[in-house]
């Protein structure tokens, strides 16, 4: 089936949870009210985020289950990355829970959620590589801060890193030497430093083309079907949502829209999801008389 020119995948294999039959999904665990899957890894309930006057984010609640690629989709300024900066807990909500593994980070102080933190790996939107160190260095700092490992192990696992997501032998150069996919490669693997059970991506194809996007797409496939991993990805890329998701959360205006798989999406006849999924524009509306004085104002 095309959908405005991306291709969807007829087959997945089944360590990503779905099932098919003749090309059709026909079973989605995560919605088999028969078999429901265990507690969440992730639970967030009635968030509820403020600057100022202005409201960000308005009563979420999602769970994110063990194993499963979830991706937060929408809008720009919808509130996606206002929320993974909760959830990873770079900032405290206004009000509301944010559960890993039962623990509720959201009312933990910076050394209590230390523990919960380091098993969690973060996949920055520029990559955040530190310039001035090498990739080899980027990627063991993790190590290096939070271990006592010695320096020769330090060394093994950095480069074990770097081979899983293709960069082996690049160790020794410099973030300005690598080109913008390599510089997500090389995120990545300081994401996977501390063998984190979870991996948050910040808009990990953004700003690549279509051929390098794609290959950082089938690197977090590879990663969570070989490590077991649990993956949450904030984007608003169609077609990495199409090459990754197990399940979608589309936020609009600071709230939870539709949460389910691509297929589900897809049917939801909710005009908002689906102006969102065909790629149509707003309709341009115009105050005439605001806009004349804009322009006698400056």
């Amino acid at each position: 089936m095309l959908i405005h020119g991306l291709q969807k995948r007829s087959y997945r294999p089944p360590d990503k949870k779905r099932f098919y039959k003749f090309g059709i999904l026909v079973r989605y665990p995560f919605h088999d009210t028969q078999k429901m899957p265990e507690e969440p890894l992730i639970s967030i309930r009635n968030l509820q985020t403020h600057y100022g006057s202005r409201q960000i984010l308005k009563n979420i609640n999602l769970d994110i289950y063990r194993g499963e690629t979830m991706v937060i989709l929408g809008r720009s300024g919808c509130g996606k990355s206002t929320l993974l900066r909760h959830i990873v807990g770079l900032a405290k909500p206004s009000s509301g829970e944010i559960l890993i593994k039962g623990n509720d980070i959201a009312k933990m102080s910076e050394d209590e959620m230390t523990p919960v933190l380091r098993k969690i790996g973060m996949l920055f939107q520029g990559a955040a590589l530190f310039n001035s160190m090498t990739v080899g260095d980027n990627v063991a700092m993790p190590l290096r801060e939070h271990t006592k490992l010695e320096p020769s192990t330090v060394k093994i696992m950095m480069r074990m890193k770097l081979e899983q997501v293709g960069l082996g032998g690049f160790e020794d150069f410099m973030p300005a030497q690598l080109s913008g996919g390599m510089k997500k490669r090389a995120g990545l693997a300081r994401a996977m430093a501390m063998d984190p059970e979870i991996l948050f991506c910040d808009e990990p194809s953004a700003g690549l083309d279509p051929v390098v996007a794609v290959g950082i797409d089938q690197l977090i496939n590879k990663l969570n079907q070989a490590l077991k991993m649990t993956i949450v990805v904030v984007t608003h890329e169609l077609p990495s949502v199409i090459e990754i998701a197990d399940r979608i959360a589309m936020l609009h205006n600071g709230a939870v829209e539709a949460i389910g798989s691509w297929d589900e999406l897809r049917a939801n006849p909710n005009p908002i999801v689906q102006q969102f999924l065909n790629r149509e524009a707003d309709e341009e509306k115009i105050d005439r008389e605001k806009y004349l004085k804009s322009l006698v104002e400056g």
